[in-house]
């Protein structure tokens, strides 16, 4: 028997045996095997790489209304609902039809507030939404939003990584994978929260099969943006540099040896942080920002009642820095009783926040590449809600087959109104568009093919619109 052969560990073999698997491994990474360590994203993997095509937009600001705005009450104006207030709905509009709370005869609920045209464009808006009406002219209204999923956590997820279950990436994982990011000194997709909890949770910014680099990083509202972002009592910034280079000549070593490119992600990670040890603190302090910029979102530095228009103003101090994609989430849409209530006091929080954002970017000449994207989930019944039990009234549930967004910015067709429902708001009538198209109108409008970009992971090519998807050509300028 050949006694040194028997003597061999594993570890020969990835470390002495001449190439190496690891060294196997990671030739193979580099040479495509692995699809996340792409040509010219090995040392950084969200530099920026070139589009399919010439991009309209180079960067996306998404308001995400987490709860589900009642499109009724906002955007969706339904005469004959208020001439059927308080009827039951006819049995042939809700056949075969299933609800969260409710039951499909319920009464009909008319939309609580009056509706007024605004602008050359004549876009018909709530009174609930006066801000908007003032750059009606520069934002397309999607009326005919649907999709399959009727509870908030699959939905949500949905919306945001176009699959209903956690663990695929986010659109903003996608994007930094595909296109890379301006930025060096803050994350390429940046997560903003506001309003309280989210169903959908930490699966919608995340990048799920892809390389943590691409993950979505959630910025704090007071205090560091980022925990541990700052240096500990009596840790000077030598200390640190001194220990960051000491722990990546060991993680490099390690991506030599085994070639795992999470490896490469941790290593980036360390370095994203030193460098946001001086970008973030910056980032976060208005202090010059003019009171006139500060008015016009309704900012307030450290209120925690001016969170959303906080986040808005930060949401285009970050894309001025480079950020690819800024995620702002705002819950508290949920409006199952008093949703008249409800939606007044919400859209008191973000009404004017939204318009100034469309107002300041236009203003700075970043609106023009800056795709500004306004929605929820679903949308809400055209029935009311009433239960004694679960203390509810005057409420609406859940309605996955019609509601609506906004867009605006970045290659979007302006002054436009896209779609209809029916004259109970009930079902899409005209031009409909699937979150899948919605996600492939976003990556056209960046310059990417949304057939093109795709991550192979298990044994086939996966991608943020599946197997579905088609871009809507009427909602481009």
């Amino acid at each position: 028997m050949n006694h040194h052969l028997k003597n061999l560990t594993r570890r020969h073999f990835f470390e002495n045996c001449g190439v190496g698997l690891g060294r196997i491994g990671l030739a193979s990474a580099m040479a495509g095997g692995f699809p996340n360590l792409l040509k010219g994203a090995v040392n950084n993997p969200i530099a920026p790489r070139d589009t399919h095509f010439g991009p309209k937009a180079k960067r996306v600001i998404f308001m995400f209304m987490a709860g589900a705005p009642s499109q009724l009450e906002l955007f969706d104006n339904k005469p004959k609902l208020r001439e059927l207030d308080g009827k039951p709905i006819p049995p042939s509009v809700i056949a075969g039809q299933r609800y969260a709370f409710i039951q499909p005869d319920a009464a009909v609920l008319a939309p609580r507030f009056p509706f007024t045209r605004h602008g050359e464009s004549g876009a018909e808006l709530s009174d609930r939404l006066p801000h908007l009406g003032s750059v009606a002219d520069e934002i397309a209204i999607v009326k005919s939003m649907h999709t399959e999923f009727f509870n908030h956590a699959p939905a949500q997820i949905f919306q945001n990584t176009g699959h209903p279950l956690p663990g695929r990436p986010a659109m903003g994982s996608w994007l930094s994978y595909g296109i890379g990011s301006d930025a060096d000194d803050l994350p390429s997709f940046v997560v903003l929260k506001s309003g309280g909890n989210l169903s959908g949770g930490a699966a919608m910014w995340s990048s799920g099969f892809l390389p943590g680099s691409h993950v979505g990083v959630p910025f704090r509202e007071s205090g560091d943006p980022i925990l541990h972002v700052s240096n500990p009592a009596g840790y000077d910034n030598k200390a640190q540099r001194d220990s960051l280079d000491l722990i990546r000549s060991t993680n490099e070593r390690e991506l030599g040896t085994v070639g795992d490119p999470e490896i490469r992600t941790r290593i980036d990670a360390y370095e994203m942080a030193w460098r946001m040890q001086s970008a973030a603190p910056e980032l976060m302090d208005f202090a010059s920002e003019s009171k006139a910029t500060l008015d016009l979102y309704g900012a307030k530095p450290g209120d925690g009642k001016a969170a959303f228009a906080n986040n808005c103003l930060l949401a285009r101090r970050l894309i001025e820095r480079g950020s690819r994609f800024v995620q702002l989430y705002h819950s508290g849409w949920d409006h199952h009783s008093q949703v008249e209530k409800g939606v007044t006091a919400q859209a008191r929080n973000v009404d004017q926040p939204a318009a100034a954002l469309i107002k300041d970017l236009k203003m700075r000449g970043l609106l023009e590449d800056t795709l500004v994207i306004w929605g929820g989930e679903f949308g809400r019944t055209p029935m009311v809600e009433a239960s004694a039990a679960l203390g509810r009234s005057m409420g609406r549930d859940h309605h996955p087959q019609a509601f609506t967004m906004w867009m605006a910015g970045g290659g979007i067709k302006p002054g436009v109104t896209i779609g209809a429902t029916d004259e109970l708001g009930f079902n899409v009538v005209e031009d409909p568009i699937h979150v899948h198209d919605l996600h492939a109108t976003i990556l056209h409008l960046l310059g990417i093919n949304h057939e093109r970009l795709t991550f192979r992971y298990q044994g086939r090519d996966f991608r943020l619109t599946d197997v579905h998807g088609h871009v809507v050509k009427e909602l481009l300028a």
